[in-house]
């Protein structure tokens, strides 16, 4: 799941003691002041820092170490033109400590959160001081952040705000009853119906909140929820980085023994098939030990996944990759809706406007790979990593370096700087998490040298939805599930579980479902080790997958319990590099390496030089094992004669627990948690993240932990084609 962009900028714990405004939002009145029927009691609400998701509130917490800031549009003002507006920020605040005496200078940064966001950290949080510093001409306003109590996420307010109205309300009267309770309609949503993007006026901070409940509140609106800006926490946490043995180490193919016959029989005798244990895994694995993968390599015999598209919704897709490059699909021409340039799918991240003529323009971009200027940002953090000693590293990046001094206190300081190398190496190619996702399902080297996708004949549909940082709104996933569901694909890969639940996406998604009775969604059950995975694995109709390790073991971090479907393998790579998922990367762009001489050995999680192939750990990438499992069991499918409940329950049915086990630490939880009853325990750890909740019965342990069991992709296929010769 995706990730905060370089952990190594996040700042000492302080305190907040508020936020700035914008002229226009200095005055102090009331939430949707046209609002006639506002009370004293609904202006009370400013103070409850939560939101609605279905009638239940879902409570936040706001950050003390962390401020938001908006830039203006049009950055004019700045001395260079080309120079984004975060590192203008961040040059200004460092020059305004240069000839002060705080201790702690040097530890403000300022990240970027996609194009119009940035996460400023402050060294002792937010005072008058540094109020008046964040004040800049181009600054537009300073936004709170929040999160879910004992999370590390961060979820910016702002005045924006999506409304759903009933089916059947014209556009006209919705938009009339906007501008009644003093909001202003920036879009309405594509791909959606009945969905609106608006900005409350007169509304700031954190009472954008109750402005929110108020909204959902008017005549014929179905819900309204606060358009976060979220950026998802990484998938591989310091602690995991710190068990990781010397990042230098070389993994590659030359290392690979006990080649299994089914591999040199397969399609591709000459790939890195033997390092991609979820495929098959008896090349790391072999007898007497039980297979732990899904069987995908005999499944080949029979299909590899041929007339199948499959939608990556997610971050930066390189789909230029030599791995992919054959496999991703081209939108035809002929469609009614198609996009200014639209060819390899659409970037939802991205908030400019692409135009082909005069009259079709669109919010976005037809390219979902890496820009110049995501580059410009990237590329010195990920050189600095290459290039600088322990010492001139470890004082780039004090914030991070005081953090890993307190967890390794006796370690040298070459030890500490190889740590702070592996997090900004990682966090930079995580960047390229789609790209990650996209290999698993379909990737199909053109030589047969490199890695395979679960479905190698598959195509898929690039959509970006993830800015810089992780930062995603739930604006963008809307119209990003709708634009896949009229590019009519087969499956939907969802690689980014730990969302805030959200009332509008839910029903998106549901009506998604309605209208396309076909249509599998896979979403990755979540991070969080919790009874219950996270949202929107947790929808009903949404297939929810946990992840396996090479030992057959729950992986460590997977959610369980309430709401599982089935697991597949997710890795861990905090005890080996070749516990991971093999995958494409996408640090081997020219543009990283331009200026310095790339490096003779592997490093990370890398397993080459460039960083062209990754080993990865998630259930961001057990879905997309899972999503090409039904890309393969959707091509024996025929003329699509099975509906998505019908793929659904047989994947399920034919999944099983045979090469599965339980780890002690699993039993003793099982038992903790069968004493205090499944989902009940709110004094002990295991809530649920998902906003879902219900009464749960007792169920056996392989149940809570691995839903219905392994994915098994030969007994999968095999039963849809009895299914469908049955029905004939």
């Amino acid at each position: 799941m995706l990730k905060q962009l370089l952990p190594w900028i996040l700042m000492a714990t302080g305190a907040f003691t508020g936020v700035t405004q914008p002229a226009a939002m200095a005055n102090n009145q009331p939430i949707l002041a046209q609002n006639p029927t506002l009370t004293a009691d609904q202006a009370d609400q400013e103070e409850q820092l939560s939101y609605t998701f279905y009638g239940q509130q879902v409570p936040l917490v706001e950050r003390s170490d962390q401020i938001a800031v908006e830039f203006k549009p049009v950055p004019s003002f700045t001395r260079d033109l080309n120079e984004p507006a975060y590192l203008r920020l961040q040059r200004d605040l460092t020059a305004a400590t240069s000839f002060s005496r705080e201790a702690h200078k040097a530890d403000v940064t300022v990240k970027p959160l996609g194009e119009r966001y940035a996460l400023v950290e402050l060294p002792h949080g937010l005072d008058e001081q540094w109020a008046q510093r964040l004040n800049q001409a181009y600054v537009q306003a300073t936004l709170p952040v929040l999160s879910r109590e004992n999370m590390t996420e961060s979820i910016v307010v702002t005045q924006e705000i999506v409304v759903s109205f009933e089916p059947g309300i014209a556009d006209e009267t919705a938009r009339r009853l906007l501008a009644q309770y003093g909001v202003d309609v920036l879009r309405s949503l594509r791909f959606s119906e009945g969905r609106y993007l608006v900005r409350a006026n007169n509304v700031s901070g954190t009472a954008v909140l109750a402005a929110a409940t108020q909204l959902r509140n008017l005549p014929n609106v179905q819900s309204a929820t606060p358009n976060f800006v979220q950026s998802i926490p990484f998938d591989v946490s310091t602690l995991d980085i710190l068990s990781m043995d010397d990042p230098q180490r070389t993994n590659g193919p030359e290392n690979v023994s006990n080649v299994s016959a089914a591999h040199e029989t397969s399609p591709f005798p000459n790939s890195l098939l033997p390092l991609q244990w979820h495929l098959n895994s008896r090349a790391v694995r072999p007898r007497p030990y039980p297979r732990v993968d899904v069987r995908a390599v005999e499944a080949w015999e029979t299909t590899q996944g041929e007339n199948v598209v499959v939608a990556v919704i997610d971050s930066l897709i390189q789909w230029d990759h030599p791995d992919l490059v054959d496999r991703v699909y081209t939108v035809p021409e002929t469609i009614a809706d198609r996009l200014p340039g639209e060819e390899y799918g659409w970037d939802f991240s991205n908030k400019e406007i692409t135009c082909a003529g005069s009259e079709n323009c669109a919010l976005g971009d037809a390219d979902t790979r890496i820009n110049e200027e995501e580059l410009a940002y990237l590329r010195p953090h990920f050189q600095r990593t290459f290039t600088l000693g322990a010492a001139d590293l470890l004082a780039a990046y004090p914030n991070l370096a005081q953090q890993i001094a307190r967890v390794m206190p006796t370690a040298s300081e070459k030890q500490q700087a190889d740590v702070l190398r592996r997090i900004i190496q990682l966090e930079i190619g995580n960047e390229f998490h789609g790209t990650w996702s996209a290999g698993i399902i379909a990737a199909n080297p053109a030589d047969r040298q490199g890695v395979v996708g679960v479905a190698p004949e598959a195509q898929f549909l690039p959509v970006r939805v993830f800015g810089l940082g992780g930062e995603i709104t739930v604006a963008a996933l809307i119209e990003a599930m709708g634009y896949a569901a009229a590019r009519d694909v087969d499956v939907i890969n969802l690689s980014l579980g730990g969302l805030l639940p959200d009332q509008e996406l839910s029903d998106q998604i549901f009506q998604i479902l309605d209208a396309h009775p076909a249509m599998v969604i896979v979403a990755s059950a979540g991070n969080s080790q919790l009874d219950g995975v996270s949202f929107p694995a947790a929808l009903p109709g949404v297939i929810s997958v946990g992840a396996t390790n090479v030992r057959g073991n729950r992986s460590y971090y997977s959610s369980y319990g309430a709401g599982l479907d089935v697991v597949a393998p997710g890795g861990e790579t905090n005890r080996e590099q070749a516990g991971g998922i093999l995958t494409v990367g996408g640090t081997w762009v020219p543009g990283f390496w331009q200026g310095m001489e790339p490096p003779q050995t592997s490093w990370g999680l890398m397993l080459d030089p460039l960083g062209q192939y990754v080993q990865v750990q998630g259930t961001s990438f057990s879905a997309p094992v899972v999503s090409g499992v039904l890309a393969l069991m959707r091509s024996v499918n025929g003329a699509q004669q099975l509906s998505r409940d019908e793929l659904g329950a047989i994947l399920g049915q034919t999944a099983n627990y045979g090469p599965l086990a339980l780890s002690q630490a699993d039993q003793n939880r099982y038992r903790l948690q069968a004493s205090a009853g499944f989902g009940t325990a709110v004094d002990f750890p295991f809530v649920r993240p998902s906003g879902i909740s219900g009464p749960v019965e007792a169920i056996a342990p392989e149940v809570y932990f691995f839903g219905q069991g392994l994915v098994d992709a030969v007994e999968a296929v095999e039963a849809v084609m009895e299914v469908v010769e049955k029905k004939g």
